[in-house]
């Protein structure tokens, strides 16, 4: 079962500390989620959004800031993270939660957007592809996906790079040192996959214009369309 059950104990464990951590896991925070949120457009007044691996709703709070009226839906493993999640929108309506393995989740209603962020790299290769077939097959013709996550390096040489410059960014961040062996104790569940293979991937699940909008490292932004019916990629 892909160790989901040592993702989602491991995410439960975490819940309430997760997001005063963030801008220090991430160095490059504000640039990597404001381009996710930048590619979240949106052809309706009420967009339907999927976020997959939803977590605290970290995500899903600045696309709700730019679509106010949007209707979401959190997906998520963990029921301690959609617990925060459903703090940060209490009294919001047009939000369900779903607590499960969102590998073959599938919906009778297609979304305009569906996202994701640091959550597909937990996943096998053979899950990650699964996921993209299902996001392209959940989507609005013209509905856009976004997977905000990280990466391995093209070669060893690179992906130890990547690593030694988180390490040496967080070391210096102020967290705590319980928080930091926290930190690498989480990625020890880590699955990731190289960006070239993830953009083949999208493109074989369907996806037009399947690309990497943004770098820092092993953080990145892919986007991928759904073509309009009838329409044909330039």
């Amino acid at each position: 079962m892909e160790n989901m059950n040592h993702v989602r104990s491991t995410f439960d464990a975490t819940a309430n500390g997760y997001d005063a951590q963030r801008r220090k896991l991430i160095p490059c925070f504000d640039d990597y989620y404001g381009t996710a949120v930048s590619l979240a457009e949106a052809g309706a007044a009420k967009p339907r959004i999927l976020d997959l691996g939803a977590g605290t709703g970290l995500l899903s709070s600045m696309l709700l800031a730019k679509h106010p009226e949007a209707q979401l839906t959190l997906i998520d493993l963990s029921d301690n993270m959609l617990a925060v999640a459903k703090e940060r929108f209490a009294g919001q309506p047009d939000i369900d939660y779903v607590c499960r393995d969102y590998t073959s989740y599938m919906e009778e209603e297609a979304f305009d957007l569906i996202v994701s962020s640091l959550s597909i790299h937990h996943l096998s290769d053979e899950g990650k592809q699964a996921v993209y077939r299902n996001a392209y097959a959940n989507l609005k013709p013209g509905g856009i996906f976004i997977n905000a996550d990280q990466v391995l390096g093209r070669t060893p040489f690179i992906d130890a790079l990547y690593k030694d410059d988180w390490k040496r960014k967080i070391e210096a961040s102020g967290l705590t040192r319980a928080e930091l062996d926290a930190a690498y104790e989480r990625t020890k569940i880590d699955r990731m996959s190289g960006l070239d293979e993830q953009l083949a991937w999208l493109a074989q699940a369907g996806f037009s214009d399947a690309g990497c909008v943004y770098q820092s490292f092993n953080f990145v932004v892919m986007y991928g369309r759904k073509q309009e019916e009838g329409s044909r990629s330039e």
